[in-house]
Protein backbone atom coordinates (compact mmCIF):
# COMPACT_ATOMS: atom_id res chain seq x y z
CA UNK A 1 0.00 0.00 0.00
CA UNK A 2 1.03 3.34 -0.18
CA UNK A 3 1.89 6.21 1.92
CA UNK A 4 -0.27 4.96 5.55
CA UNK A 5 0.37 7.98 7.65
CA UNK A 6 -2.33 9.90 9.68
CA UNK A 7 -4.42 11.04 6.76
CA UNK A 8 -4.30 7.65 5.84
CA UNK A 9 -6.22 6.71 9.50
CA UNK A 10 -7.96 9.40 9.57
CA UNK A 11 -10.32 8.50 6.67
CA UNK A 12 -10.57 4.73 8.02
CA UNK A 13 -11.66 5.69 11.88
CA UNK A 14 -13.45 8.54 13.49
CA UNK A 15 -11.27 9.29 16.12
CA UNK A 16 -8.97 12.61 16.02
CA UNK A 17 -6.95 14.95 18.19
CA UNK A 18 -6.73 14.96 21.15
CA UNK A 19 -7.68 11.11 21.22
CA UNK A 20 -6.05 9.84 18.35
CA UNK A 21 -3.54 7.41 18.73
CA UNK A 22 -2.20 6.13 16.05
CA UNK A 23 0.34 8.09 13.78
CA UNK A 24 1.30 5.41 10.44
CA UNK A 25 0.19 2.07 9.89
CA UNK A 26 3.05 -0.22 8.63
CA UNK A 27 1.50 -3.37 7.40
CA UNK A 28 -2.34 -3.94 6.71
CA UNK A 29 -3.28 -7.39 5.78
CA UNK A 30 -6.77 -9.31 5.63
CA UNK A 31 -6.43 -10.29 8.72
CA UNK A 32 -3.94 -8.06 10.65
CA UNK A 33 -2.57 -4.64 11.01
CA UNK A 34 0.47 -3.37 12.37
CA UNK A 35 0.90 0.67 13.44
CA UNK A 36 3.19 3.10 15.26
CA UNK A 37 2.76 6.00 17.73
CA UNK A 38 5.25 7.96 18.80
CA UNK A 39 4.64 9.17 22.25
CA UNK A 40 5.62 12.72 22.87
CA UNK A 41 7.46 13.74 25.67
CA UNK A 42 5.79 16.95 26.54
CA UNK A 43 2.64 15.37 26.36
CA UNK A 44 0.55 17.12 28.99
CA UNK A 45 -1.16 13.80 30.46
CA UNK A 46 2.25 12.93 31.91
CA UNK A 47 2.71 16.14 34.17
CA UNK A 48 -0.42 14.44 36.54
CA UNK A 49 0.60 11.04 35.67
CA UNK A 50 3.32 10.20 38.35
CA UNK A 51 5.29 13.39 37.56
CA UNK A 52 8.34 12.21 38.58
CA UNK A 53 7.98 9.03 37.07
CA UNK A 54 6.25 9.87 34.00
CA UNK A 55 4.28 6.44 32.09
CA UNK A 56 1.52 6.32 29.69
CA UNK A 57 -1.88 4.97 31.31
CA UNK A 58 -2.51 1.54 30.56
CA UNK A 59 -5.71 2.06 29.15
CA UNK A 60 -4.32 4.74 26.59
CA UNK A 61 -2.07 1.77 25.17
CA UNK A 62 -4.79 -0.69 25.37
CA UNK A 63 -7.02 2.45 23.26
CA UNK A 64 -4.00 2.50 20.80
CA UNK A 65 -4.56 -1.10 20.44
CA UNK A 66 -8.62 -0.75 19.67
CA UNK A 67 -7.97 2.14 16.94
CA UNK A 68 -5.78 -0.59 15.34
CA UNK A 69 -8.19 -2.92 15.11
CA UNK A 70 -10.72 -0.01 14.30
CA UNK A 71 -8.45 0.70 10.67
CA UNK A 72 -8.08 -3.39 10.38
CA UNK A 73 -11.62 -3.63 10.16
CA UNK A 74 -12.39 -0.79 8.25
CA UNK A 75 -9.96 -1.96 5.74
CA UNK A 76 -11.09 -5.32 5.69
CA UNK A 77 -14.64 -3.52 4.86
CA UNK A 78 -13.28 -1.49 1.79
CA UNK A 79 -11.44 -4.98 0.68
CA UNK A 80 -15.13 -6.18 0.99
CA UNK A 81 -16.36 -4.12 -2.27
CA UNK A 82 -17.28 -0.63 -0.14
CA UNK A 83 -15.26 2.21 0.68
CA UNK A 84 -14.91 1.48 4.78
CA UNK A 85 -17.07 3.00 7.63
CA UNK A 86 -17.88 5.63 4.54
CA UNK A 87 -20.13 2.93 2.71
CA UNK A 88 -19.79 -0.28 3.70
CA UNK A 89 -21.11 0.21 7.42
CA UNK A 90 -23.19 3.54 6.84
CA UNK A 91 -21.75 5.95 8.69
CA UNK A 92 -21.50 3.64 11.94
CA UNK A 93 -18.50 3.69 13.69
CA UNK A 94 -16.67 1.07 16.02
CA UNK A 95 -17.78 0.70 19.63
CA UNK A 96 -15.50 -1.36 22.21
CA UNK A 97 -17.97 -4.05 23.39
CA UNK A 98 -15.53 -6.40 25.34
CA UNK A 99 -11.79 -6.59 26.55
CA UNK A 100 -10.53 -9.45 28.33
CA UNK A 101 -7.41 -10.75 29.37
CA UNK A 102 -5.60 -7.57 29.47
CA UNK A 103 -1.78 -8.13 30.68
CA UNK A 104 1.00 -5.41 31.13
CA UNK A 105 4.09 -6.37 31.13
CA UNK A 106 6.52 -2.69 30.57
CA UNK A 107 6.28 0.42 30.95
CA UNK A 108 5.73 3.31 27.99
CA UNK A 109 7.75 6.33 28.94
CA UNK A 110 7.66 9.95 27.31
CA UNK A 111 9.36 9.54 23.64
CA UNK A 112 8.98 6.01 23.18
CA UNK A 113 7.49 4.34 20.15
CA UNK A 114 5.08 1.69 20.33
CA UNK A 115 4.08 -0.74 17.97
CA UNK A 116 0.71 -1.63 17.83
CA UNK A 117 -0.54 -5.07 16.41
CA UNK A 118 -4.00 -6.31 15.95
CA UNK A 119 -4.96 -10.13 14.30
CA UNK A 120 -8.48 -10.44 13.74
CA UNK A 121 -9.81 -13.44 15.20
CA UNK A 122 -13.64 -14.00 14.40
CA UNK A 123 -16.09 -12.00 12.51
CA UNK A 124 -20.04 -12.94 13.69
CA UNK A 125 -22.22 -10.47 12.31
CA UNK A 126 -21.40 -6.79 13.52
CA UNK A 127 -19.31 -7.89 16.21
CA UNK A 128 -15.67 -8.17 15.09
CA UNK A 129 -13.00 -10.27 17.80
CA UNK A 130 -9.52 -9.40 18.17
CA UNK A 131 -5.91 -10.49 19.49
CA UNK A 132 -3.64 -7.49 19.84
CA UNK A 133 -0.52 -6.13 21.40
CA UNK A 134 1.91 -3.08 21.82
CA UNK A 135 5.51 -3.32 21.92
CA UNK A 136 8.22 -0.95 22.99
CA UNK A 137 11.48 -1.40 20.91
CA UNK A 138 10.43 -5.28 20.32
CA UNK A 139 9.42 -6.25 23.88
CA UNK A 140 5.60 -6.52 24.92
CA UNK A 141 4.63 -4.28 26.70
CA UNK A 142 0.43 -4.73 26.61
CA UNK A 143 -1.11 -7.56 25.40
CA UNK A 144 -5.02 -7.72 25.43
CA UNK A 145 -8.34 -9.49 23.67
CA UNK A 146 -11.06 -7.36 22.66
CA UNK A 147 -14.18 -7.22 20.91
CA UNK A 148 -16.03 -4.25 18.89
CA UNK A 149 -19.11 -3.62 17.01
CA UNK A 150 -20.29 -1.24 14.59
CA UNK A 151 -22.92 1.22 16.01
CA UNK A 152 -25.32 3.76 14.28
Amino acid sequence: MANMDVDFIRERIPHRDPFLWLDRVLELSETSIRAEKDIPTDLDLFRGHYPNYPILPGVLICEAIFQAGAVLTSHILEKSGGDGWREQASGAVPVLTRILGAKFKREVRPGDTIELQAFLKEQVGAVWFFKGAALVSGKTAVKVEFSCMLKE
